[in-house]
């Protein structure tokens, strides 16, 4: 029994192993195939500024799909994400109008972006049948009661206009330089994020716990492994992440608005998804989802570079999340390998 254990195991392993190399492979090939096609076809498309713009962008929907990743891995979806994301960009310029210093205000509004997403994820790991209507619901009241907050006093609560501290400003500035390089240096924060990240997950017990949980339960019920500690936790980091995004997005646009987190809800997800990361949970992780990042992030360019409307690029990238989804999902999900 013992040996069969062990040679069902390590099957369950290398099947995850090949799974995730093949979307790697997939995800390069779509990412070489976008810069020809961009090369080809948009005059100045792999200029140094077009590239700085790409990453620019790509930064900030990578930090945001951080959380995105995990709770994927787990096996669940955090729609709360892009109401973080907006509430965030109004509370945190709110809070530098009373007064409040800025590094306070940026402390506050993630530690809060964090205990939004420990309610969500404990909410929602209770209803579990009902996970992604009540991370939804969690969002809504969330960017509900900002709103009501930012309004006080004031007409307009969907919109907060504040000076913006010069070093946020510089952070998410396009034209930013890191070290003398021509990038913008939420783009290091971002690197750096993900090499952190990237290595956690495969070298402490937190990482291996969420990988775990997402291939078997009852496996790693049996480790030791609290499940409910896991699911909360992840969930947390997403609504940490979450909040950070709103915030730099301040220093980007210069104004803060309550819909600037809208267009995370689908990109985050296909993100994820286009990076390879089972939405099943069990396999994957954030370095597929920073390839997905970059091949959205280049897609849209592209789209955007043929004039194309914001309407036909959603169309085309949900074109493309089908059949990726038709790929990944022909490998059988660890738990009905067992």
């Amino acid at each position: 029994m013992t040996s069969l254990a062990t040679e069902q195991t390590m099957s369950q392993i290398t099947g995850r192993s090949v799974k995730l190399q093949r979307s790697i492979v997939i995800g390069f090939g779509l990412l070489a195939a976008l810069l020809v096609l961009g090369t080809i076809l948009v005059p100045g498309f792999i200029s140094p500024r077009n590239a700085r713009s790409i990453l620019l962008l790509a930064a900030f929907l990578g930090l945001a799909s951080l959380g995105q990743t995990l709770c994927a891995m787990v096996g669940a979806l955090d729609l709360s994400i892009p109401y973080v994301i907006g509430g965030a960009n109004i509370l945190f310029p709110s809070l530098l109008v009373t007064g409040m210093p800025a590094w306070l205000a940026v402390i506050v509004v993630v530690l809060l972006g964090a205990a939004i997403g420990l309610a969500n994820g404990f909410l929602s790991f209770k209803l579990q049948g009902q996970a992604l209507i009540m991370s939804l619901g969690v969002g809504f009241a969330f960017v509900g009661a900002v709103q009501l907050y930012t309004s006080i006093g004031s007409d307009y609560g969907g919109t907060v206009f504040a000076p913006v501290p010069d070093w946020l400003r510089n952070i998410a500035a396009f034209n930013g330089k890191t070290f003398g390089l021509p990038l913008p240096p939420v783009v290091l924060v971002w690197l750096l994020v993900a090499l952190v990240t990237i290595w956690a997950l495969y070298n402490t017990w937190f990482g291996r716990s969420i990988y775990a949980v997402g291939g078997s339960r009852t496996a790693a019920a049996r480790l030791g492994i609290s499940e409910t500690k896991v699911w909360t936790s992840i969930h947390g980091i997403s609504g940490a992440m979450s909040a950070l995004t709103g915030v730099l997005l301040l220093g980007f646009s210069g104004g803060g608005f309550v819909g600037v987190g809208d267009p995370y809800l689908f990109t985050t997800v296909a993100a994820v998804v286009i990076g390879g990361t089972s939405l099943l949970g069990g396999a994957g992780g954030y370095g597929a989802t920073v390839l997905g990042v970059l091949v959205l992030t280049i897609l849209t360019s592209l789209l955007v570079g043929l004039g194309l409307s914001f309407a036909a690029q959603q169309a085309i990238v949900g074109l493309l999340i089908v059949p990726m989804v038709a790929v990944y999902a022909r490998t059988p999900h660890i738990r009905n390998q067992i």
